[in-house]
């Protein structure tokens, strides 16, 4: 009996070694999409009020595991039964996202050309809640609007999700059901913690700035000072990444499912008119990007006549 425990304890030992060496190598395969899930996430969960911002990213933290918990079997199953579809579910995300980045970029050109109209609103808006003195109608605006946000991130999170649970298996697919199944859990487990704990780091640096600059030690409170100038701009600079890690994201997924653009963005990395790898590398980034642009603008004009009948 007790030869056949260490037998067992010794198969326990060497399966967990085996999924702590396959967990490195699928991490290493997938570090590349954290940069953009990272820059999304935090767009996503930014301009709330300081004592909200916590709650939201623990919310889109909730919604990410959530996400990963529908996931990571149903991406199993379909990779057992269903190989072929995974490729075709990852486009569609991926045009998702290449959607609500030309979102984005068409709210931020009409708020620059109305920028003096949305300030005047806004203006009278206030002054007739002022008069109404109706604050508990703006709460419940606010939390409506805090509800869509959240929801919105945790859509783009189970795009990005999906990305990187199919990144994971695909450097564990020899291995049994078993080994794939805990792996990728692993995976999945590991990058919503580090980076919603990222986020939440990101959205409080004020804080953290602002605690450290009351200190009477000079280097500290230097140092409080530097994070609270840089923080704001840090944010905004993340609203523009995130913005374009959307069409890279998306835009990559389609070029590495249709052989065309595969072979095109292959020529265009292995051009031997380009002696830098660097200069090869952002081309190749580039035309990503190029392709996300296309298809969030396409997404766009398919969409328009329903969101104008939505509207009506």
């Amino acid at each position: 009996m007790s030869i056949g425990l260490l037998a067992l304890l010794d198969d326990i030992t060497t399966l967990l070694d085996d999924i702590a060496v396959l967990s490195k190598v699928a991490a290493k395969k997938t570090v590349g999409v954290l940069g953009d899930d990272l820059a999304l996430n935090a767009e996503q969960v930014s301009g709330f009020s300081a004592d909200r911002e916590l709650p939201v990213v623990w919310a889109v933290a909730k919604g990410s595991l959530v996400n990963k918990a529908i996931l990571v079997p149903l991406a199993i199953a379909v990779s057992a039964f269903l190989p072929w579809l995974i490729q075709p579910i990852l486009m569609l995300g991926g045009l998702y996202l290449c959607y609500e980045g030309a979102e984005k970029v068409l709210h931020s050109i009409k708020q620059r050309r109305h920028k003096k109209t949305h300030q005047q609103s806004v203006v009278s808006r206030l002054t007739a809640q002022i008069k109404q003195t109706e604050p508990k109608l703006d709460e419940e605006a606010l939390k409506k609007q805090e509800k869509i946000k959240v929801k919105g991130a945790i859509r783009t999170d189970f795009v990005l999700s999906a990305e990187i649970i199919v990144i994971a298996l695909g450097t564990v697919e020899n291995q049994s059901i078993l080994i794939q199944a805990l792996v990728v859990s692993v995976i999945a487990f590991v990058v919503t913690v580090g980076v919603y704990a990222l986020v939440g780091l990101i959205v409080r640096l004020d804080d953290i700035g602002l605690a450290l600059f009351k200190s009477k030690h000079t280097l500290v409170k230097t140092t409080g000072n530097v994070i609270l100038q840089s923080a704001p701009w840090l944010i905004r600079l993340l609203t523009v990444v995130g913005t374009v890690a959307m069409f890279l994201v998306g835009g990559g997924i389609f070029v590495h499912g249709l052989p065309l653009l595969h072979g095109i963005e292959h020529a265009i990395s292995s051009s031997h008119a380009l002696s830098s790898s660097f200069l090869t590398g952002t081309l190749g980034v580039l035309f990503n990007i190029f392709i996300g642009l296309v298809l969030g603008g396409v997404a766009i004009a398919i969409a328009s006549p329903f969101n104008k009948e939505e509207a009506h």
